[in-house]
């Protein structure tokens, strides 16, 4: 089991003998935990909103420098987190052990350690700089993230929002950066934006101890981290403040396209039995702003169909990165964005269908036509194959259950939005399917 303790910036206690140190000092070559200092000087979160970020920080940095191909199933690691609390002894640790088990597929034993002095940077004491919004929202620059401003800000006239997004370089923080510009063009002094820079540091000669080389691309936990920094910004404002994080409902539950892909192998990012977990740990550790996804019993293409501003959302939808690897297609020196054949491109891309926007020009490859995408050889085949597995028709109910529970009271809500999904994913690829690509559909219909 490797263990990782996680420091505040006054480095208060002594290094451990063995271990992995996450020494959090935003703005300091002394951090391991490479973040940027501007963010906390906006907002000064309650103590309790504090704490359950920075063990969500600790939980993402442990998940980034911890590679799965060094266990031995590949996947499954063992994974301990010393990290400073006001009262350890108060903190709910089986509830927040469970939670992150659930959401990364690890097991994770958490050992929180009282501290007096608070674990993040204080933001301003005279009130300049700090945030003032009626509500937070997650702004990833992906598609939903976008529906759901537009959403937000079109259903109140009022009502100011501040989009918290979170970015390590490449394409996502131009798009974060396009869109912003745009939105605030439209909605004015409503937008607000903090956009967090964390990631695991490189090595410095200032650092006690620098984290090891390799990194882990899975990330699982990065929604723990976003969703508790959000709830920190949220708190620093007021209690009643939301935290919004706009997800479509099919994504949302995430239903295993094949059975290898059953379990933690599917992201939980936004499952309702994640959240309803992040729940019960928020509250236990007095947190208590409301997180809401308004779209959770929507597909992504009811959610474009539903725009409450449509022209806008049509006119900045592809400016939007809903790519798992956007990057991609810099390799094979085709235009950078969204790839066009990973899951995520191939249910927006349905989901655009389903408003009448799909433009197979705003991506790398086009998954209708191009025969390299199911070629068994080809690195790039395997999730088009998979959705076409997937979205066969006649899937039994009880597949819904495969990457968790879901509420009692919306089960039949949330099979009903998985099946429609299904049908929205299935419309778009029979509707303009080519070549081999047409033939396989035939064959699994």
């Amino acid at each position: 089991m490797t263990q990782f303790t996680v420091r505040t910036e006054e480095f208060d206690d002594p290094a451990p003998p063995e271990g992995i140190l996450l020494d959090f000092a935003p703005g300091s070559p002394k951090g391991t935990v490479q973040a940027g200092l501007g963010l906390f000087r906006s907002f000064r979160p309650t103590r309790q909103a504090a704490d359950l970020m920075i063990m969500a920080v600790g939980a993402y940095i442990s998940d980034r420098v911890s590679e799965r191909s060094r266990t031995n199933d590949a996947w499954t690691r063992d994974l301990s987190l010393v990290f400073p609390a006001e009262d350890a002894g108060r903190w709910p640790v089986e509830a927040s052990q469970t939670t992150l088990r659930f959401l990364t597929g690890d097991r994770w034993t958490l050992h929180p350690r009282s501290q007096r002095s608070a674990p993040l940077p204080h933001g301003s004491d005279s009130g300049q700089g700090r945030v003032v919004a009626d509500g937070v929202c997650l702004f990833s620059g992906g598609l939903d993230s976008l529906c759901g401003v537009i959403d937000l800000l079109e259903e109140d006239p009022d009502r100011r929002l501040c989009l918290l997004s979170h970015y390590e370089g490449g394409q996502t923080p131009r798009a974060q950066a396009r869109l912003l510009r745009h939105l605030r063009g439209h909605y004015g002094s409503r937008v607000v934006s903090l956009r967090l820079f964390l990631r695991p540091a490189p090595a410095h000669p200032s650092q006690a101890r620098p984290l090891p080389d390799g990194r882990e691309t899975t990330t699982r936990s990065r929604s723990l981290m976003f969703l508790s920094t959000a709830l920190a910004i949220a708190s620093s404002i007021g209690p009643n403040v939301p935290v919004y994080l706009p997800e479509n409902g099919y994504i949302g539950i995430n239903v295993p396209l094949t059975r290898a892909r059953a379990g933690s192998f599917s992201t939980r990012t936004t499952h309702p039995h994640y959240l309803a977990l992040l729940e019960q740990v928020k509250e236990a550790v007095g947190v208590h702003n409301r997180l809401v996804n308004p779209y959770r019993l929507q597909t992504k293409g009811e959610m474009l169909v539903g725009s409450r501003n449509q022209p806008l959302l049509r006119e900045l939808a592809p400016q939007s990165i809903s790519c798992s690897h956007p990057e991609a297609a810099r390799y094979a020196e085709r235009p950078q964005g969204n790839c066009g054949y990973c899951f995520p491109c191939l249910i927006r891309r349905a989901s655009m269908s389903r408003a009448g926007w799909d433009d197979a020009r705003h991506y790398a490859w086009d998954a209708l036509n191009d025969p390299e995408l199911l070629d068994p050889d080809s690195g790039r085949s395997a999730d088009l194959r998979a959705v076409v597995a997937g979205t066969r028709l006649g899937r039994p109910t009880s597949d819904v259950l495969r990457n968790g529970p879901l509420p009692r009271g919306e089960r039949t809500a949330y099979i009903d939005v998985w099946r429609r999904g299904i049908a929205e994913i299935r419309a778009w690829l029979t509707s303009g399917a080519q070549g081999q690509l047409a033939r396989l559909l035939e064959h699994a219909s």
